[in-house]
């Protein structure tokens, strides 16, 4: 318990003892007035009674009070998991538009080093093309020399 319990717990014991203590002198008619009016009536009952009724309202104000919070509590709950929801939303979105950005950028730089790598096979069959001729054309060189520089070697071949 909370020492605000504790302590509310025992001012009610405290009084409760003290009626029950002195029950004949809270029970013995006296004179009352009410400004206008004045009867005989046990002055401590109505005190004890007026205090009761003070506490009932006490409890009920509590009560109340806390039930307002509660609810506020509910609706701010409420609000807070909408918000949340919203927001995990949002970030999904984000999410797949990076995919899709991703994916996007991807396939640009999968176009781009195919292009490259078609540009670059080009090249070397064209370099290898070059070299095939070049080499021809020194063989070709190399044979004509040997025929016009020895006439019985190119009768055997």
């Amino acid at each position: 318990m909370h020492l605000r319990s504790i302590v509310l717990l025992l001012t009610v014991l405290a009084i409760a003892a003290l009626a029950a203590l002195n029950w004949p002198a809270l029970a013995t008619p006296s004179l009352v007035s009410l400004g206008i009016v004045s009867f005989e009536a046990p002055l401590g009952l109505m005190m004890l009674a007026l205090t009761a009724l003070l506490g009932i309202f006490f409890v009920a104000y509590v009560l109340s009070l806390q039930g307002s919070v509660l609810f506020e509590t509910r609706r701010h709950t409420r609000e807070l998991q909408a918000q949340r929801e919203l927001a995990d939303k949002a970030e999904a979105s984000r999410f797949t538009e990076l995919r899709t950005f991703l994916e996007a950028q991807h396939r640009q730089a999968h176009s781009a080093v195919l292009a490259r790598l078609d540009s670059l096979e080009a090249r070397l069959a064209a370099r290898a093309e070059e070299s095939d001729n070049t080499t021809a054309a020194y063989v070709g060189q190399l044979e004509q020399q040997l025929r016009t520089h020895n006439p019985v070697v190119s009768h055997r071949v």
